[in-house]
Formats: C-alpha cells, structure tokens, sequence
C-alpha cells in the first residue's frame, strides 16, 4: 500500500519526535506527507520536518542505501489561517500582508492552511475575508495550489474563489454534497479525514459519495481527529490507512487500488 497523507500538522518541534512520529507512518505504508502550516509557530514545525526528512534521505545515500529511507517524503504548506487575523492590513484600499510575512521557501508545495471559520469566531469574519483574500493573490503570484479550511462558511467561500480564481484543496470536507459540488465544478480537490469514520457523520458519507475518484484526497489532519478504531489517541499520519480503507470499502476498491489513486491525485493536486 502506498499512502499519501496530504494534511498534517506537527504541533512539536522535537526532531525526535518528530523522527518517531514519521517512522510509524512509513511503517504503516505512508510514502509521503504534506506539512501543513498555519500559524508562524505551525510554519517553523513545518519547515523542521522537511529538514529532518531531507537530512535523512541525505544520510541514506551518502550510507549507500537504496530506496526511500525510513522516513516519509515530506512536503510543505505554509501560510495563516483565519486566527491570523490580526495580521492583515485592513486600512489599505485591497488587503494587504505585510511582505515580512512571505519570506516563506520557494520549495514549497501549497499555500495554507487559509480560509474561514465562523463557527468559534462570527465576529471576524471581516478580517479572515480579507486576510484569506490576500493569500489567495499571494498563491496565484507564486502559481501555488492552496489548500482552504471552511466550516459554516461556504458561502463566502465559494464566492471568494469565484471571484479570485485559485486551484487547490478543500481540506477535511465537511459539507453538503451540494456544497462538494461547487468546489468541484471549481476545479478544486476534495479531502476527507477520520471524520468520515466516524458514527455519526452520514453527512460527510454523503458527500464523499459525490467526490469522483480523480478528484478525492485523503488526509489526517492529525494530531486531531483520529479515524475509527482509533478514537481517543492523538491523531498522526500512520493512521491516514484507515481514512484509505474506510472510504475504499465504501466506494468499492480494494484499499491498496484506493491508496494509489489518491497518491496519484494527491501528486497532481501538488505538482
């Protein structure tokens, strides 16, 4: 089985720990992650995986050992999310990021996590449309896909993106079909978590069922989250296995034909 977990967050910066968390995913068949950012302290975690995977690849060649090495391959995201809001200039006549912001490496695959996110904080949703609007520009002047949180947003969201044009990730998808739809006919990806595990989300099954098989993702979002059976554990991208054979089972494939057709649709999502 080949796995791609398009959508994860290390909350530490222990290269240790870091070193544990991504030598269970490659046990578990995980041949590449997509770091996700967020947040300036999420951005730096983001930036030590890929080093740490990198040395490690770096050892292994120099040791002459063939193959992938004992870590996954790591990719990157950075960006900030809708609690950033504080740091867009809103007194300019169009949102603006401070460029003090965007020093961030060329090497990286994605812009996000960004988006909105009214459920906890209504009353800034002012600020996250315009800070969410300057990533996106910033995105499409890079040529970078974005990988976009909505929860209880879709509204703007979707017009946001008609009216700024952008390529991506709508990730951990937890929509109406009719919602999935839009992204879709936007050109956008779909990506579901352990949510679609679990008991109570018909909703998200239902949804999923409207994602076709050259547009789905898989992801953990980890450490948040973790799919059934492993309800309770901090959530890491070793788990993203069960998110594969959960929704394999539910679409019909075998889950190592499901694994690689969403590393092939995750490759394209990021190339």
């Amino acid at each position: 089985m080949r796995l791609f977990d398009t959508h994860c967050h290390f909350e530490t910066e222990d290269a240790d720990e870091m070193a544990a968390i991504l030598s269970r995913a490659k046990a578990a068949g995980v041949e590449k992650v997509l770091a996700v950012g967020g947040s300036p302290k999420l951005n730096k975690s983001v930036a030590v995986a890929m080093t740490l995977a990198k040395e490690e690849g770096r050892r292994k060649k120099e040791e002459g050992v063939t193959g992938r090495g004992e870590y996954p391959v790591v990719l990157g995201a950075m960006g900030f999310d809708r609690d950033q809001v504080n740091l867009v200039n809103k007194d300019q006549p169009s949102p603006i990021l401070p460029s003090s912001l965007f020093p961030l490496p060329s090497s990286l695959s994605a812009l996000g996590e960004i988006g909105l996110d009214y459920h906890y904080s209504p009353e800034t949703r002012d600020g996250q449309l315009a800070l969410f609007s300057a990533q996106l520009e910033e995105a499409r002047r890079r040529d970078l896909p974005v990988i976009i949180h909505t929860r209880e947003a879709a509204d703007d969201t979707i017009a946001l993106l008609r009216e700024i044009p952008s390529r991506g990730v709508i990730h951990c998808f937890t929509g109406t079909p009719d919602e999935a739809k839009a992204y879709l006919d936007l050109g956008f990806f779909v990506s579901f978590s352990g949510i679609v595990t679990f008991r109570l989300a018909d909703n998200v099954r239902e949804s999923a069922r409207v994602v076709p098989d050259d547009r789905i993702l898989i992801e953990t979002d980890s450490p948040f989250l973790a799919p059934v059976p492993m309800r309770g554990r901090p959530n890491e991208p070793a788990f993203v296995a069960h998110v594969c054979e959960f929704l394999a089972g539910q679409r019909g494939f075998a889950p190592d034909d499901f694994a690689e057709l969403t590393f092939a649709n995750a490759e394209r999502a990021f190339a």
